[in-house]
């Protein structure tokens, strides 16, 4: 294979139209290829599984971008004021901390998100789910109903809002920021006025909380940041961490439900494993994990020092893109078949859609445990649910990060107009 060093840069398309595809453009030119992204920025784009597993826990690879990405210039050069992917690279928390700080910010965090308060959710979840389904059940008319709007977004939204306890209209508000910041073909001037609103918001957030305090996860951050007993979180810390629990807390569990309803309802032959018992919900989460990240791409990571790889040197200061997606699909692992569903497949739990050693996500068993209980509860109330409109006209959300579908319209029995 011609070394990837020697190809011209492969340029991202922003509006993520057909992220599989690039990421098979992208493998053929081997595990790491030049990619530029929107605003003409040059990175690394990994696909290989085995590679991205290497990278995420390589001590020479940091998220840090003020200390590690030299043309970032500390937050003060060109690129965080006009760059329209400046908001995914500048906010600091746990998951763009690096070394000894990245284990001070997860420790802390962590006595916030435990195992404890995940367990506890599993009846809130459960009443969440069963309030969306009567609301679906109860409208009159037999048109189509959009599932992405209102079942799979409703419900992580409502359960991180609680255990963040957020008010309805500042959940809002950011719902809507949030959404922006997602499109990753929005330009500079959209991008820039999507954080203020989200930082103002948050903001907010952080004062009403403070104000009356409850138990929750924001309140316990704050009491984190407060502490004068050590180095707590600092403000810009404290509201960027809310902003990661909020925006990963429904995101990928939106995606994941997206797809995994999506999949199911083109792949009648794999619900009827489910049915029949050859195959397990949970290996329907797991599989449909693997085959679509909820996060195709993540933006961004850095070489602390040169690292040589066998075809291609990342030098010091040079940025990585990770693709989670593509490293689902990666047929050395999962066979020539990887591109298809299968529940059964031996290699579905061999995924990074989650990300993988230090920087594993938190609230991975959340959203596992949300679409255990809403995968099964929606096609128990409605079997004979059906697709509303050709596969192929379901589209892809304008994003090359959130891998998701901009909208799921179903009909929820035969028959239905």
């Amino acid at each position: 294979m011609e070394p990837t060093a020697d190809l011209e840069p492969y340029a991202i398309d922003p509006s993520g139209p057909d992220i599989h595809g690039e990421a098979e453009r992208l493998r053929a030119r081997g595990p790491i290829a030049r990619v530029v992204l929107p605003g003409g920025v040059q990175a690394w784009w990994v696909t290989g599984y085995e590679l991205t597993r290497q990278l995420l826990t390589d001590p020479r690879v940091s998220r840090d971008t003020y200390r590690h990405w030299p043309a970032w210039e500390n937050g003060e050069g060109e690129l965080a004021r006009t760059w329209p992917l400046a908001m995914w690279v500048s906010d600091r928390n746990m998951i763009t901390a690096y070394g000894a700080e990245h284990t001070r910010l997860r420790r802390l965090v962590a006595r916030a998100f435990t195992a404890r308060r995940t367990l506890a959710l599993q009846p809130r979840i459960e009443s969440v789910v069963a309030d969306l389904l009567d609301q679906i059940d109860a409208d009159p008319h037999d048109g189509p109903v959009d599932l992405r709007a209102q079942f799979a977004h409703p419900l992580p939204v409502r359960v991180i809002s609680d255990l963040l306890g957020m008010p309805d209209h500042l959940r809002d508000r950011l719902l809507v920021a949030v959404s922006g910041m997602l499109n990753t073909a929005a330009t500079a001037e959209e991008a820039k006025s999507y954080e203020h609103a989200m930082y103002a918001a948050l903001d907010e957030l952080v004062e009403h909380r403070r104000a009356s305090p409850a138990d929750d996860l924001t309140t316990a951050l704050i009491s984190v940041h407060d502490d004068d007993g050590g180095p707590g979180l600092s403000h810009r810390e404290l509201v960027d961490t809310i902003l990661l629990m909020f925006t990963a807390g429904h995101e990928t569990t939106v995606n994941l439900l997206d797809h995994a309803i999506f999949i199911l309802l083109t792949r009648p032959d794999q619900l009827a494993l489910v049915r029949g018992g050859s195959a397990t919900w949970a290996d329907v989460i797991e599989e449909t994990l693997r085959l679509e990240a909820p996060f195709a791409n993540l933006p961004m990571r850095y070489a602390v020092e040169d690292i040589a790889l066998p075809t291609v040197t990342i030098r010091r200061g040079e940025p990585i893109v990770v693709s989670f997606g593509a490293a689902g699909r990666d047929p050395e692992v999962h066979g020539p078949d990887a591109d298809a569903f299968d529940a059964t497949r031996d290699t579905r739990r061999d995924h990074v859609a989650f990300g993988y050693g230090v920087h594993h996500c938190l609230g991975a068993p959340l959203a596992r445990l949300e679409a255990s209980i809403a995968l099964p509860a929606l096609f128990d109330r409605f079997p004979d649910l059906t697709l509303a409109t050709p596969a192929a006209h379901v589209l892809p959300l304008e994003s090359f990060i959130s891998n998701g579908h901009r909208e799921l319209p179903v009909l929820l029995r035969e028959g239905a107009a």
